[in-house]
């Protein structure tokens, strides 16, 4: 399942991104990938540990904590603090697939349920780029404005096709979610959405509405891991 989130980054906030990205320091981003995903990556990363690094994670993790969609949609129990990229010059990601396992600063473990990227480029200020991911036998292409994230398994391939011209900045992280099905996650995001639909045309007290309330929250105790 691809869930799009639009707007997750006012204008403001956008504007302060890119004077920060802007003035950053940036480095090859090679040196963060595993072995075997080093020879395809041909991007700039920016330094976790800089202090525009962390200015910046602490708003998206603040946005995200607040946002109604992510939350039904991923059902976060971790985030990996954000990462960030810029692609230039033909620069590219070949065909890759995350790793399972990531180590936090802290020593602490993620398991990556789910990939999310936030564009911090508008679409149309650079030629290429789009994120390719393989999921159900199919190829989908994204290429969304700056300010909307789009949250997809972690499990499928995916790669970012060359940027020829322009700039394409992005922030990248992963979800370990409470439950860890794809399956059963999407069937309890569905079954949230139809709810919240209800909810807005009968109200929290229909006795409809509340059955599925029910139902939804017994099937998370039942799938949670937590």
């Amino acid at each position: 399942m691809l869930t799009v989130i639009n707007n997750l980054l006012s204008p403001s906030e956008l504007a302060h991104f890119r004077k920060t990205l802007d003035g950053a320091n940036w480095q090859h981003g090679a040196h963060s990938a595993g072995q075997l995903a080093a020879p395809q990556k041909s991007n700039l990363q920016l330094d976790d540990d800089s202090a525009a690094a962390r200015c910046l994670v602490n708003i998206i993790i603040s946005k995200l904590n607040q946002h109604p969609l992510f939350i039904s949609a991923a059902l976060p129990d971790k985030i990996y603090p954000p990462k960030f990229n810029c692609y230039q010059h033909h620069g590219h990601y070949g065909q890759h697939i995350d790793s399972a396992i990531m180590r936090c600063a802290d020593g602490s473990t993620l398991r990556t349920d789910l990939s999310a990227t936030l564009f911090l480029s508008q679409a149309h200020d650079y030629e290429g780029g789009e994120l390719c991911i393989e999921i159900g036998g199919a190829l989908q292409e994204v290429k969304l404005d700056a300010g909307d994230m789009i949250l997809y398994p972690a499990n499928c391939l995916h790669e970012v096709k060359p940027v020829p011209t322009g700039q394409r900045f992005a922030a990248f992280f992963w979800v370990q979610s409470l439950v860890r099905s794809h399956q059963q996650r999407q069937q309890l995001f569905e079954l949230d959405q139809s709810i919240q639909a209800l909810t807005q045309k009968l109200g929290n007290d229909d006795e409809e509405v509340k059955r599925l309330s029910a139902l939804y929250h017994n099937l998370l105790r039942e799938w949670a891991l937590a």
